[in-house]
């Protein structure tokens, strides 16, 4: 049976105990600036995402904005990861580490930013294209995209978690593309990680019901190919087996009265490429 608690801001020993916790005006307040700022690093990007550039450039370049922006990186130390963000090429469904890898005309890269601000975590991340991408690939982009968003119209009061997988697997699959089930989206706020698990595939009226106050990460996978996922021996990364494209947008949202507000929302428009 599903748990839910009421939280304030002025609790800040918030436990990562499996209940959903609803929070107030407050906390939409700090996920409100956190989420801005995650998606103002994201914009910062898109002049910076081309051919010849490294991951590790990047990187550091997210690592100023997040310092300049009066945040610390959440993944900087998180499990032992020593990067600011993560950038996910091509094959790769999630959590690339960034380095020394040079992006090359024809690429498509996530890059997944959460700073933490004033104890608040803003969650997002985005697809760039560099350069001239096939249509095959920016199609993909495009549909997970469009995943994402008809994800979030699901998430009101009254609906269910599986309400957004149902949706984001039903038009994923209509384009014969794999819906990732290895990860998922997840509650956040004060804790980087928590309740509850956003699957996005599923049956409708299953799972958690969906109530005001709640702050959750909608970030849906899709392959090009099969859902199937393999980890990379350094831990983190995670591929597709088939080595088919992969794509993957993300928001943070909370639950309100009468649908949901985006957090992570580009201040300048630039939700999803090309930019």
């Amino acid at each position: 049976m599903t748990e839910y608690i009421t939280v304030s801001t002025e609790d800040r020993t918030e436990a990562r105990n499996g209940i959903i916790k609803l929070h107030g005006p407050d906390g939409f307040a700090g996920m409100r600036a956190a989420g801005k700022l995650a998606a103002e690093i994201l914009d910062a990007l898109a002049a910076h995402v081309v051919p010849g550039v490294t991951t590790g450039e990047l990187d550091d370049l997210v690592y100023r904005l997040m310092i300049d922006g009066g945040s610390v990186p959440a993944t900087l130390g998180y499990r032992g990861y020593t990067k600011s963000c993560c950038t996910s090429i091509n094959h790769v469904v999630c959590h690339g580490i960034p380095g020394d890898k040079v992006l090359k005309d024809g690429d498509i890269v996530n890059i997944d930013v959460t700073p933490i601000l004033d104890g608040w975590h803003g969650d997002t991340s985005r697809m760039y294209l560099v350069g001239d991408v096939p249509l095959k690939a920016r199609k993909l982009v495009d549909v997970t995209y469009e995943c994402l968003m008809l994800g979030i119209e699901q998430a009101r009061p009254g609906n269910t978690i599986g309400d957004i997988g149902h949706a984001i697997q039903r038009h994923a699959e209509a384009h014969r593309y794999g819906v990732v089930r290895d990860f998922c989206g997840h509650g956040l706020g004060r804790l980087f990680h928590d309740s509850p698990e956003v699957v996005h595939a599923g049956r409708p009226g299953t799972g958690p019901e969906l109530r005001p106050g709640m702050f959750f990460t909608i970030e849906p996978m899709i392959n090009i190919g099969r859902p199937d996922c393999k980890m990379l021996d350094d831990g983190w990364t995670a591929v597709t087996r088939d080595r088919s494209l992969s794509a993957q947008f993300e928001h943070s949202i909370g639950i309100t009265e009468d649908g949901c507000e985006i957090f992570t929302k580009s201040p300048a428009g630039l939700d999803k490429p090309p930019y």
